[in-house]
């Protein structure tokens, strides 16, 4: 098995993701999402996300739109980056938490979670990054042969160049995900997005 990863600045171009994968045939087990929810965008007590940790409500049903191909939703804050709206494997690995069940913070389990699936650790620290500035990170598990499909898929659905937000990040200092840092404020996200001049597909 490979793991593919997709970091997206809009939930919008992730949640289009996550159904093309399951509309592939990569099944709703093999695929997780980690959105940033520092704006509050995704609200307990509107969407139930809190219940959906609990008893497995589809990823749908809390964040809305196309995405309601996923169990085990939770609500769960990682350090440096604050709270994030997730499901699916890696989130439940990042929190520590067994069967999709998202409890509780993840403290430091997003890097973690990311290079025992295989990933590259120093591609495990932008895609942190990433998410603690605002976006959202797509992973999916999928058998070898079928990788280049599955990235193909990602990179469709507006997925960020990693090596030129590497390489961004890396003229402004940074060298590593720091969890000891301070997570993005709603207006910091949004002067980030601007930055890429990148655009909510759902608007």
């Amino acid at each position: 098995m490979t793991t593919v990863t997709g970091l997206f600045d809009h939930y919008s171009d992730a949640a289009t993701a996550v159904a093309q994968l399951k509309a592939a045939g990569v099944p709703e087990n093999d695929i997780s999402i980690v959105s940033n929810n520092s704006d509050g965008r995704y609200e307990d007590d509107d969407n139930g996300a809190a219940e959906g940790a609990g008893t497995g409500a589809g990823v749908g049903a809390a964040l809305g739109g196309g995405a309601g191909l996923l169990t085990g939703l939770g609500m769960m804050a990682i350090p440096g980056v604050g709270p994030v709206v997730a499901a699916g494997w890696l989130a439940a690995t990042a929190a520590g938490a067994l069967a999709g069940a998202v409890v509780g913070g993840a403290a430091g389990g997003l890097i973690g979670a990311l290079t025992d699936s295989g990933v590259d650790e120093n591609d495990a620290h932008v895609y942190a990054e990433g998410v603690r500035r605002g976006g959202t990170l797509v992973t999916a598990k999928v058998d070898d042969a079928r990788a280049g499909e599955a990235e193909a898929i990602l990179q469709r659905s507006n997925w960020v160049d990693l090596s030129e937000r590497r390489s961004t990040y890396e003229k402004e200092g940074w060298s590593r995900f720091d969890d000891a840092s301070n997570p993005y404020s709603r207006e910091e996200i949004a002067a980030e997005r601007a930055r890429y001049g990148t655009r909510d597909s759902s608007i």
